[in-house]
């Protein structure tokens, strides 16, 4: 019998891969926007074409594995990823860049959910959150080595190399995976809602990309309002078409069940806020103090360092206070870190701006794992393929707002200024903008029953054990 804690460490290697790509992309950004002879702000293109990809294809990613099995598609996704990486490497315009970065995001679609779905049926529920750790621990070693090996190669090689270092890790994640993995499938697979995948994808990735193309001029006002408007149609027409679809691709029913209510629209604002750092932080840090990529990665390594450092004490902190007062506490403790990084200036020292984002990364990663457990708190086994797709799109497209809302909002502060170039203090209020809007996910964590989630969190068994001394 195959040990069941190899699981979450196999599937690990996927999201090792994926989290490394997105730090070492942000890091080099600058680098990459000065080659291909592009304006820094706009090579969040990049960062938004792969999240918009994985959004409009993460839907169909639990049918498909519950059609053709687990490991079937997880292997595919995995290539398709690589082979992606190696095309994003070859890139030698805006264009092809992000072409590229389109191709390997119908592999990251399929890559990070069913790879989540495999663990997620192979634990009880009582084994969540500890599962979800293990998972995440060797995950987190991508954002920890991604920034400082994206800044030391783009510093000393070339910033294509950053893509092409996930070709030997892909080829390790296929192998592991064909020896490890069963190939998990459904018997009876409901019928694939190709009405819904159409609408959903299409309005989603027009009204994003529509937002993400304001003023910066590559299409004319009215086109650029016609993407927004026709965005936002279609996904009107979607939430009509799923009240009465029953095998909708995105379950809206399951925002009725409090705790993934929680978790998706919650989860969603926090993110939102936290989805600009990757993309303010570097450009503040090269653009902005003057650092190279390389100097800039040592430092931003610590928000992920801390991330990882939390892993290890989550399950205890939940188990001890219960999801509400982790949820409230950690986002605003995380916003105010991230308020925080607006501060900074070319004189504040660096033990000081490591404290920082080593701190801010620990919180930060609390409140993701407190939002991943919640979600499937109160999700029975037959609902959870299409919780895993919901979650991940709304993941994704926070992500996306994200960078979004950090662009718009330096955009404007340049046009306040009358900035031509990129400059320091166009940054900190950037990051006091996205601070306020993780800080009002607590509006939606408010709303949870204290008890909420005490199965997951351990707590329901510890009241219980406890109960028999308080009567003595």
């Amino acid at each position: 019998m195959r040990p069941a804690i190899l699981t979450p460490f196999i599937i690990a290697t996927a999201l090792f891969m994926e989290n490394m790509d997105g730090t070492v992309l942000s890091t080099s950004l600058p680098a990459i926007a000065a080659d291909l002879h592009q304006d820094p702000i706009v090579l969040k293109l990049a960062l938004t074409a792969y999240m918009l990809t994985l959004a409009v294809f993460i839907p169909a990613s639990g049918w498909v594995a519950d059609r053709l099995g687990a490991r079937t598609v997880f292997c595919s996704a995995i290539a398709t990823f690589t082979l992606g990486s190696i095309l994003c490497g070859a890139s030698d315009s805006l264009f092809t860049l992000i072409a590229a970065r389109v191709f390997q995001g119908v592999g990251g679609a399929m890559m990070v959910p069913v790879g989540r779905l495999v663990l997620l049926r192979s634990v009880t529920k009582s084994d969540l959150v500890r599962s979800l750790a293990y998972l995440t621990i060797p995950a987190m070693i991508g954002p920890v080595v991604g920034p400082p090996l994206g800044g030391f190669i783009t510093t000393y090689f070339h910033w294509r190399w950053i893509f092409w270092i996930n070709v030997p890790i892909g080829i390790l994640g296929i192998a592991l995976t064909l020896l490890f993995i069963e190939n998990l499938r459904e018997e009876k697979v409901a019928r694939f809602d190709f009405t819904g995948f159409l609408l959903s994808g299409f309005g989603l990735a027009t009204f994003i990309f529509g937002l993400t193309l304001i003023g910066r001029g590559f299409v004319s006002a009215p086109v650029n309002a016609a993407m927004i408007v026709i965005g936002l149609a279609s996904l009107v027409a979607y939430v009509r078409h799923a009240r009465r679809e029953p095998n909708a691709i995105l379950d809206l029913k399951l925002l009725s069940i409090p705790t993934f209510f929680t978790s998706a629209v919650g989860g969603f604002i926090f993110r939102v806020g936290i989805g600009a750092i990757p993309f303010l932080l570097p450009l503040m840090l090269q653009l902005g103090f003057g650092l190279s990529p390389f100097a800039s990665g040592s430092l931003t390594f610590a928000a992920a360092a801390g991330a990882m450092a939390m892993k290890f004490s989550a399950a205890a902190i939940l188990r001890r206070f219960g999801f509400r007062p982790v949820l409230i506490a950690t986002a605003l403790i995380s916003g105010a870190f991230l308020a925080s990084y607006g501060f900074f200036t070319q004189a504040t020292p660096v033990w000081l701006i490591l404290a920082a984002l080593l701190l801010g990364g620990f919180f930060r990663s609390l409140e993701f794992t407190a939002l991943n457990a919640i979600g499937y708190a109160d999700i029975e086994p037959a609902q959870m393929s299409r919780a895993t797709s919901f979650s991940s799109v709304s993941q994704q497209m926070s992500q996306t707002v994200g960078i979004a809302a950090g662009a718009a909002a330096i955009e404007s502060i340049q046009l306040m200024y009358g900035d031509q170039t990129l400059v320091a203090r166009d940054f900190g209020p950037a990051f006091f903008v996205v601070a306020l809007i993780s800080c009002a996910s607590v509006l939606i964590f408010a709303r949870l029953a204290p008890d909420a989630g005490a199965e997951v969190s351990g707590r329901k068994a510890t009241a219980i054990a406890t109960a028999p001394a308080a009567a003595e």
